[in-house]
């Protein structure tokens, strides 16, 4: 949802490279093992642990490329640790795995990638505990174009043995939008492929849950101030125009209305429209306040959003026809009164929001079910957070490299990965997954 913001691996290979030799046959197994195809096990690892996973080398055009998209996938993950270096080739010797050898490593998983002359990849993920095939499926990906598309469909079969290996699947094949120079952009989950979608003038942009489209606000060279649907095909609609504010759109969970903050000179409240087209109602009733930055529960029953009603900017959450308006956020922490840019998370446990703390803002989240507050931010400047698709990562702007950027947080872990680069940028959304595996 979119706002306005009111060890050395050589060593151990070559010691563990001559005791394999004299490892008996049985510790080692065919790759070519063959369970049924899709059946799915979960591996076995201790709880609170991120199991050691090898990606063998793939051969084949764009094999090099699927190895490090699929590494570098299960490593944004943040839930198992990915070997790499000189030491990930090792588990594999003439056609066989070494279950042993990859055990010493660290892993308790090896995946394993062979194309196949249809222009599939063969995925067979390898238990090293149990020393047997957790699972195999082949996966269409086409010819190797090292395009937007064809990346997408790599990222689904990271996100795939993502679930394979821990029961919950990846965010690979998702997409962020985020405003750049007036326009709307979208970049794949891993930072690459960053490209407009716009026209200038363009801001706040919201997915629709289909991830087909994206709607964004936007001023036209009448001065009319719109909400647009933009779909990623190139069509684009208009779905609400005036000569007054319209802006922080964001969709339904079940695609069919858009929530958008509308004022004249009497404030400014939410107002929703069918995505489809129609008249625009109004949900909120501010007597002058301004009200701005819905964000939708995941059921569609409540919606979130920045009010200035008691003085100064809060969140509260309002029933998605505008009844029983409560606060959500209270006075009694940080050292002004400033919450804003809520975004709901997907599993409906949790908003994250902006909170200004000593003049600027950080990122924080409150639990829905006893009001307790996190802090995920302390360096620098750090706004307008956005949920990934797995309730555990937000997307948010920060300045904490002297410019505005987007940085994914792990909620859990607090690791921070920088996204985009270059020019600024600022108001993120996180997709839906775009596709998954077949």
């Amino acid at each position: 949802m979119q706002r306005l913001s009111v060890p050395s691996t050589l060593a151990v290979f070559a010691a563990l490279a001559l005791s394999a030799l004299a490892l008996p046959t049985a510790a080692r197994a065919q790759v070519d093992t063959n369970p049924r195809p899709g059946v799915s096990v979960r591996l076995n690892y201790d709880a609170g642990t991120r199991p050691g996973v090898i990606v063998l080398p793939v051969r084949g055009a764009g094999g090099d490329s699927i190895r490090a998209i699929i590494q570098r996938d299960l490593d944004y993950g943040d839930r198992v640790n990915v070997v790499t270096g000189s030491a990930a080739d090792a588990p594999m010797t003439d056609g066989r795995i070494n279950y042993a050898l990859a055990a010493k490593l660290g892993a308790a998983a090896v995946v394993q990638g062979t194309l196949t002359n249809a222009g599939a990849l063969h995925v067979a993920v390898h238990d090293v505990a149990r020393q047997q095939v957790l699972t195999v499926r082949d996966f269409p990906l086409g010819a190797f174009a090292a395009s937007a598309a064809w990346r997408l469909s790599v990222h689904a079969v990271s996100d795939q043995i993502e679930q394979w290996l821990t029961g919950v699947r990846g965010i690979a094949a998702t997409r962020l939008a985020f405003e750049r120079d007036g326009r709307v952009w979208i970049v794949d989950s891993d930072g690459e492929y960053a490209r407009p979608i716009s026209e200038r003038g363009a801001l706040s942009p919201a997915w629709h849950p289909s991830g087909t489209a994206v709607v964004y606000g936007t001023l036209d060279d009448a001065g009319r101030q719109r909400i647009v649907a933009q779909s990623l095909d190139g069509g684009a609609r208009v779905l609400a125009s005036s000569p007054v504010t319209n802006l922080t759109p964001t969709v339904s969970p079940d695609g069919q209305t858009v929530v958008y903050a509308h004022g004249e000179e009497a404030g400014v409240d939410l107002y929703a429209v069918p995505f489809g087209g129609g008249s625009p109602r109004r949900l909120t009733v501010g007597r002058g306040s301004i009200n701005v930055s819905p964000t939708f529960s995941p059921d569609g029953r409540r919606v979130a959003f920045t009010s200035g009603r008691s003085g100064h900017p809060e969140v509260y959450i309002t029933d998605a026809d505008g009844a029983d308006v409560d606060l959500l956020t209270s006075y009694d922490f940080g050292d002004q009164n400033y919450r804003s840019d809520p975004d709901w998370s997907p599993d409906g446990r949790l908003v994250a929001f902006q909170s200004m703390i000593g003049g600027v803002f950080q990122v924080f989240t409150i639990s829905l079910r006893d009001r307790s507050v996190k802090r995920l931010t302390t360096e620098a400047r750090n706004e307008a957070p956005s949920w990934a698709p797995d309730s555990r990562h937000v997307v948010i702007m920060s300045t904490r490299t002297g410019s505005r950027q987007l940085f994914v947080l792990d909620t859990e872990t607090g690791r921070a990965r920088q996204l985009t680069r270059g020019a600024s940028t600022r108001m993120p959304a996180w997709s839906p997954p775009l596709v998954r595996a077949p």
